[in-house]
Order: C-alpha cells, then sequence, then structure tokens
C-alpha cells in the first residue's frame, strides 16, 4: 500500500498537481473569476456592480462594454479583500439583444460570471471565457442555463482547488479498503454540503481568512496521522478516518461557500445555482478519487522496489507543503 502510495503521489503531482502548483504557488487555491451584476431598479435603468480579482495590489485590468446606446454615470471604487468593487448606474433601455464584451478578458486566465436581473423578475446567468470574451444579452433566460453555468464552476473549483484536492489524496492514504473508502468520502462529502448550504444561505457566517488556514492546517493533521499510523500508533484518524472526514468537511464547506459568495449567485435562482454548485463540486471529486484508484492499480502491476525513507515521502510532502499555505495565510490575518 505504501508503494501505491508512493507511485500514486507521483504521478499526480506530475500529471495534474504539478501544473496546478506552478500556476498557483503565489495563492496556493483556485483563480476566482470576475463577477459582473446589472439589477433593474427603474424601466431601463441598472444599478451595476463589478467585482475584479486582486492580488496584492494588482488588479486585471479587465472592463464590461455593450454593443448598444447606453449612458452610464462615474463608477465608485472601493477596495475589499482579494478584489476591487465598482459601482455605477447604467441607462441601457434596450439592454436585451445587446452584445456584452469583457474587454481584455482574452489576455488573462480568468473567467468572468455576468448576472442581470430585470424589473419583471426574470434574469439571466452566463459565463465568459478568455476564449470567447463575448456574448449576447437574451430575450430571455432559462433555469437549465444557470445550472448549467454552476455545475461547472462547481467542477472547476474543486478541480482546481490544489488544497482540497490533497486533503482527499490525504484521506485516500488513510482510508484502508473499499468500505472504510466509501464512507470517508461520503462522510466527507455530506460534511461540505452541510457547511456549504448553511454558509451560503446566510444563515451561518464564518470569517473566511481563519478557514482558509484551518483548512491548511487540517491537510497537516491527516498527513501526521498517516505518519504516525506507519510508526505504529493507530490514533482515531486512523481507526475511524471517516470521523476526521466529516469534522475537517466542515470547515471545507465554509471554504467552498466563500468561494462561492465571491462568485456570487443569481438572486432569482439561488436554490438551484446552490444546488448544481455542490453536484459539480462532487463530480469533481469523483473525478479526482477515480484518477487516483485508476493510478493505484496500474502501481500494482509494477514491480518497483521503493527504499524505506521512499515510503515515507508522499505524507512528508504534503504536510510540508500543507504547513507552509498555513504559515501564509496566517500571515495574511
Amino acid at each position: 500500500m505504501r508503494r501505491l502510495a508512493v507511485i500514486c503521489c507521483a504521478a499526480l503531482v506530475v500529471g495534474w498537481l504539478l501544473p496546478l502548483l506552478v500556476a498557483a504557488a503565489a495563492m496556493a487555491h483556485e483563480v476566482r473569476p470576475a463577477y459582473l451584476e446589472l439589477r433593474e431598479r427603474a424601466p431601463g435603468e441598472f444599478s451595476v456592480m463589478w467585482k475584479v480579482p486582486m492580488r496584492g495590489e494588482m488588479r486585471l485590468a479587465l472592463r464590461p462594454v455593450f454593443s448598444g446606446g447606453s449612458n452610464a454615470s462615474l463608477p465608485t471604487v472601493h477596495i475589499v479583500p482579494g478584489a476591487a468593487i465598482e459601482t455605477w448606474t447604467l441607462n441601457a433601455p434596450a439592454l436585451r439583444g445587446q452584445m456584452l464584451t469583457i474587454a481584455g478578458l482574452e489576455a488573462t486566465m480568468t473567467d468572468v460570471l455576468a448576472h442581470i436581473e430585470y424589473l419583471d423578475g426574470s434574469a439571466w446567468t452566463q459565463r465568459l471565457t478568455p476564449s470567447e470574451p463575448s456574448t449576447t444579452i437574451p430575450v430571455a433566460e432559462s433555469a437549465l442555463k444557470v445550472a448549467g453555468v454552476y455545475l461547472v464552476l462547481g467542477i472547476e473549483h474543486i478541480l482546481f482547488g490544489i488544497d482540497h484536492l490533497l486533503f482527499v489524496f490525504a484521506l485516500l492514504m488513510l482510508a484502508h479498503g473499499i468500505r472504510p473508502l466509501v464512507k470517508t468520502i461520503t462522510a466527507f462529502t455530506i460534511a461540505h454540503s452541510i457547511t456549504l448550504a448553511l454558509a451560503t444561505l446566510g444563515l451561518v457566517h464564518v470569517p473566511q481568512t481563519p478557514v482558509e488556514a484551518v483548512i491548511a492546517l487540517s491537510i497537516v493533521f491527516v498527513a501526521a496521522e498517516i505518519i504516525r499510523r506507519d510508526q505504529g500508533y493507530h490514533g482515531i484518524a486512523a481507526q475511524a478516518p471517516w470521523f476526521v472526514a466529516f469534522g475537517f468537511g466542515l470547515l471545507h464547506g465554509f471554504g467552498f461557500a466563500g468561494a462561492l459568495s465571491e462568485t456570487g449567485l443569481p438572486t432569482t435562482h439561488i436554490p438551484l445555482a446552490l444546488l448544481f454548485f455542490n453536484l459539480g463540486v462532487e463530480i469533481g471529486q469523483l473525478l479526482f478519487v477515480a484518477a487516483v484508484l485508476a493510478l493505484a492499480a496500474v502501481a500494482r502491476r509494477l514491480p518497483l522496489p521503493l527504499p524505506a525513507w521512499g515510503q515515507r515521502v508522499p505524507a512528508y510532502a504534503i504536510g510540508s507543503l500543507a504547513m507552509f499555505w498555513t504559515m501564509q495565510r496566517l500571515a495574511m490575518f
């Protein structure tokens, strides 16, 4: 099992995690999208909120442009942790049918989530990407479209969330056998689904910066428990990994909720967007678990001997990286 863990860890780092680590070494997390929201306050008059990600003092040079005739007031700008927010009023009586373009998006690696709410109760949500920075605002929006947008966002969030992936990978190393593995992954899923829903719906409020630090610390804890188990000590994590997965899964759910709140939710489709974002997270998680199990199946057929020190590499590597993230996030308090 140790040999399988070493081979799987190496393959995952080279084939999946290494590109993410290189792209996100400074933030140890996913690239958050920009968010554009328009709410119609009077016929043809919209309040606009434009939220752009920032890293330190650097802000992405992005700007929404509408193809039709429109008049806009001067924007008001204020800075929040990790983003710059501009608000202004837009007069656009013929907004439906216009083309929306995010100028500068093609030169970035982020996405933009655009959301428009009209006086008649209808709404529109669309995701714009560097390869497709323009889209036409339709006459009406369907719930199916909202579901598809947030399903993809959920999948991308977990697959590009390096810390969440490492935690899941550490859980797989801790759980021996199919039944403990199923219980562990199920407990993690249930736990983060609970806190994701509670936090997103505003029933529980937890500061995001401490949550991110404790999420990194949870990975350190599981890595340490793997090492202790291999040294002959079988604590609660080794005996009941599902219990640890559930406890820390509650914290990871708050992390998911923080990312979702920064992305934004369509007011008219909050339950639907929340449901499909969570489904996307689960799909991405299952894809990752399937990749690990596939690598393990291949590793069983490779008669490669490993030195004694090599058996300890995965847990120490995971724990060291997570400890770096912990200190980095504590420094942000």
